[in-house]
């Protein structure tokens, strides 16, 4: 095992200086926060209606649709690594992870409205221009959001703190969302004036630039504190082959790629299910902000279940539950939709804790990577939990589209039998089912909160001996 000792100064730019394993102040955890509200307008746009604007505004095919989110997905999934490893090894006054929401955050509006942009093409040219915008838009997406993830592993080396540093992270994601599929139904039409296709841009525009100044926010509020035990970056390959045998960092990624089919199978089938199943389109926007407010409250309160139940343990329950009232949404009438509603916020609140939970134990394997290697590549492991929630999320929408064309899906028409039946499995049985598969994955998850506490004291004595070392080393050098 690798112990190099090194130095660990800190960045100085930024709030106030404070111990790694002090407490944080509430000022910096809702900075971090509200970063992922300028994230969900992209994210809970793309979950909710990007796969619908696809097919009843620009006029693409639900097959080809599914299939481009889905090829495009996989191409961007090898940058999600590469960002991971670039992240690593940046060097600025700013620190590692902070600069990039800066740099970023103004391209990035601009990817946004250019995908919800729908230039007169032919059927051929159409296709070609969703693969390139979105393309584009995903990769600028990573290069900001897989360092914003990396952050909240060296803010602090708390457990308890990390654990509730990503529940702020996720009310703001989850208040990001609420106001995206609340508003988006109705800003659309408002700015547009009947133009759909300009509301579109017009509504990107605005959530663009309202991104931006929130990844301001999130850069001026917060700090970098936690520095690995060497600096000396090892090469992306070691990173690779370090994250393999991380069996903890390999049950996350697996159960992140499975969390995020349900979700998104869920938020992208909800539209379609309002629309066509339960014949009342102009209820989806409260359904889909009800469910985000629901998941808000459930990752508010995860700070207070871990409290009772191991991280491990509560993932398993939680994910149980989910599986089991999504499957009991498949047997409620269409007519009852007080029911509907009651059994989609109560999905919601226990979704809510599994973000702030995966999140946290992210941080927790990056710890363990490094207590087993020496070597700390927070960004890189970070990366994983994006590549697996695109991954996630292309595979949900592809399914749909796929699905949808199977079973005779016509846009903005009157819908056959079967493709009213497999809007309800979309929304309902499907990712039931695969909510009970996350909570079996959960199961295979190896660090106990005991392991984590013990690993976390041992790098902490290790950065301790490495700055003793160091002041050593320059005290010898100056009386040479």
């Amino acid at each position: 095992m690798t112990n190099t000792t090194i130095s660990s100064t800190s960045v100085s730019e930024g709030p106030q200086a404070t111990s790694p394993q002090q407490r944080l102040g509430l000022g910096e955890k809702v900075g971090y926060g509200v970063g992922d509200i300028g994230f969900n307008f992209y994210w809970a746009n793309i979950s909710a209606f990007l796969l619908i604007f696809y097919t009843d505004v620009f006029g693409i095919s639900a097959a080809a649709a599914g299939t481009m989110m889905l090829i495009t997905k996989i191409i961007d999934a090898f940058t999600d690594p590469m960002m991971g490893a670039i992240a690593d090894r940046t060097r600025s006054r700013f620190g590692k992870f902070r600069p990039y929401l800066l740099w970023l955050a103004l391209p990035l509006a601009g990817a946004g409205v250019l995908t919800y942009t729908t230039p007169d093409l032919d059927a051929d040219g159409k296709l070609y221009w969703a693969y390139g915008t979105y393309s584009l838009l995903m990769l600028i997406y990573t290069g900001i959001n897989i360092p914003y993830s990396a952050l909240s592993g060296v803010i602090t080396a708390n457990s308890q703190d990390r654990t509730t540093l990503v529940s702020f992270r996720f009310i703001g994601g989850f208040t990001g969302g609420i106001l995206v599929t609340y508003l988006t139904p109705k800003l659309v039409p408002l700015l547009g004036q009947g133009d759909d296709v300009l509301g579109w841009q017009l509504t990107m525009g605005l959530f663009g630039l309202a991104a931006a100044l929130l990844f301001l926010c999130t850069f001026a509020s917060t700090r970098e504190r936690i520095q690995p035990v060497s600096t000396v970056p090892a090469p992306v390959w070691q990173d690779i082959r370090d994250l393999a045998g991380n069996k903890p960092w390999l049950v996350l990624f697996c159960l992140a790629l499975v969390i995020m089919i349900t979700i998104t199978l869920r938020a992208s089938s909800a539209v379609y299910y309002f629309k066509y199943y339960l014949q009342q389109p102009q209820l989806v926007g409260e359904f889909l902000s009800s469910y985000m407010l629901a998941l808000a409250l459930g990752a508010a309160s995860t700070p207070l279940m871990t409290r009772f139940l191991p991280k491990k343990t509560l993932m398993m329950l939680l994910m149980s539950l989910a599986g089991v009232m999504s499957l009991a949404l498949y047997f409620v009438p269409p007519d009852n939709i007080t029911l509907v509603f009651a059994l989609n916020l109560a999905i919601g609140f226990v979704l809510g804790p599994k973000s702030p939970l995966a999140f946290s134990m992210y941080a927790d394997s990056a710890d363990y990577n490094e207590w087993r290697t020496g070597r700390r590549a927070t960004a890189m492991t970070f990366s994983a939990a994006t590549f697996s929630q695109k991954l996630g999320g292309a595979l949900a929408s592809a399914t749909i589209g796929w699905v949808l064309a199977l079973l005779g899906y016509v846009a903005n028409a009157e819908q056959n039998a079967g493709s009213q039946q497999g809007i309800l499995w979309l929304m309902s049985v499907i990712p039931g089912i695969v909510a009970l598969l996350a909570a079996a994955v959960m199961w295979c998850y190896p660090l106990s909160e005991a392991q984590v506490h013990a690993l976390q004291q041992e790098l902490a004595a290790r950065r301790v001996a490495a700055e003793q070392d160091v002041s050593s080393t320059d005290i010898s050098g100056s009386k040479t």
